[in-house]
């Protein structure tokens, strides 16, 4: 078994209003230093049986149709294997 995982950002030349919200009220709550603060998603795909490239493929092709939107978000594809529910 392992775990895909897809990260979904806003490419960087799109604002992020939610962004730009955390990254103002950051000094009010005494946080100090932080220039930019960027919103995302992040997707766990549990996946039954070894993960080769038509896995991958598959994906990919879930990834950019349906989790993101691609003309304002881009997206990673990432493995993590597991073993017996333990992150390697």
């Amino acid at each position: 078994m392992a775990r895909v995982v897809v990260d979904v950002m806003l490419k960087p030349e799109i604002l992020d209003p939610q962004g730009q919200a955390v990254q103002r009220a950051l000094p009010r709550l005494g946080f100090d230093g932080i220039s930019d603060v960027r919103q995302g998603k992040r997707f766990e795909l549990e996946v039954d049986g070894p993960v080769d490239d038509a896995a991958l493929a598959r994906i990919h092709e879930l990834a950019e149709t349906f989790l993101a939107n691609t003309v304002i978000e881009n997206f990673t594809v990432k493995v993590e294997e597991l073993v017996a529910g333990v992150e390697k």
